[in-house]
């Protein structure tokens, strides 16, 4: 039994693991590098095998849960309506706040770079 070739995939370089890393503010350390390059390759490779798929009589779909018959396909009958209504008072939320320039929350920095 032979098996079907896999997609060729062009490979995540350390130096672009390190770059995302970088992006999404990771500290990775030298063991985590190579690992992480080897699981994004793993996951472009199975990404190219389903681009190889032919999915052109396959009809578009926001949830599976339509394709399930979970919910009403297609034309929405389960999503409330859209309706503007009016928004809590901004003064009486800003009173609430522990701290507040009057118009918006004040709030720690949480990420330093």
């Amino acid at each position: 039994m032979s098996q079907a070739a896999t997609p060729e995939v062009a490979g995540v370089t350390l130096d672009e693991v390190r770059h995302v890393a970088d992006l999404a503010n990771l500290e990775l350390t030298a063991e985590e590098l190579p690992r992480m390059a080897r699981d994004l390759n793993a996951i472009l490779g199975h990404i190219a095998e389903l681009n190889e798929l032919d999915t052109h009589d396959v009809p578009p779909m926001a949830q599976v849960a339509e394709m399930l018959g979970a919910l009403p396909a297609m034309n929405g009958e389960s999503l409330r309506p859209d309706v503007v209504k009016p928004s809590i008072d901004r003064a009486l939320v800003m009173a609430e706040a522990p701290e507040t320039d009057g118009r918006f929350f004040k709030v720690p920095k949480v990420i330093e770079r």
